[in-house]
């Protein structure tokens, strides 16, 4: 007796899964926004910068700070002996913001990071004075006129007493290229990530 063929069991269509986009394994597209108060900042600090670099020779707020750890530098240095110790008052004030500027930087602070790069160029300007300072030993130094003048002393060691104003002038141009260096990173920096969707 012959058996019946088996009819084949129809099953329904399963629907189609949507292919993912291509760039569905892309993070969301982010888009910048200006923060204004942190911009509105570095504005300011460059205005104080264009002032500062315009006449270095006029003692304004943030030499106060710088002279503070002037003259804690030679008292730190002056165990190195007399050379270095002179030479670390004008040394600390420039690696105390230095420093700072590198902790920033370090935990990815960036933009605080290029206020204190800003102090480490205003700083370097006021050095400047001090050296081209040299030679004419004119500005009023803390103690009086009996006072050594630093860089009187250092540059005649270095028998480079005549080259004053050309060591001073070259501190000078590093200070004002750290400082557009702060106020165009700042300005940068300023620009913060915002997700497409908010």
């Amino acid at each position: 007796m012959s058996t019946p063929q088996e009819q084949p069991v129809s099953r329904p269509a399963q629907p189609k899964s949507p292919m993912p986009p291509l760039n569905s394994h892309l993070p969301p597209r982010r888009r910048q926004r200006l923060n204004y108060v942190k911009a509105g900042l570095t504005c300011l600090l460059g205005i104080y910068g264009l002032i500062c670099a315009l006449n270095p020779k006029t003692f304004r707020i943030l030499d106060w700070v710088d002279l503070v750890f002037h003259e804690a530098g030679h008292a730190i240095f002056g165990f190195f002996g007399e050379f270095v110790g002179v030479l670390g008052g004008s040394l600390t004030q420039v690696l105390v913001p230095a420093m700072v500027t590198g902790y920033f930087l370090l935990y990815n602070q960036r933009w605080s990071g290029m206020v204190t790069l800003f102090w480490v160029g205003q700083s370097l300007v006021n050095v400047s004075v001090y050296v081209k300072d040299a030679r004419a030993e004119a500005l009023p130094l803390l103690g009086g006129d009996d006072t050594l003048h630093d860089w009187n002393w250092l540059l005649g060691k270095l028998h480079l007493l005549r080259w004053d104003q050309i060591v001073g002038n070259s501190i000078y141009l590093l200070g004002v290229v750290v400082i557009v260096a702060s106020i165009v990173g700042g300005l940068y920096l300023s620009r913060e990530d915002q997700s497409a969707a908010e």
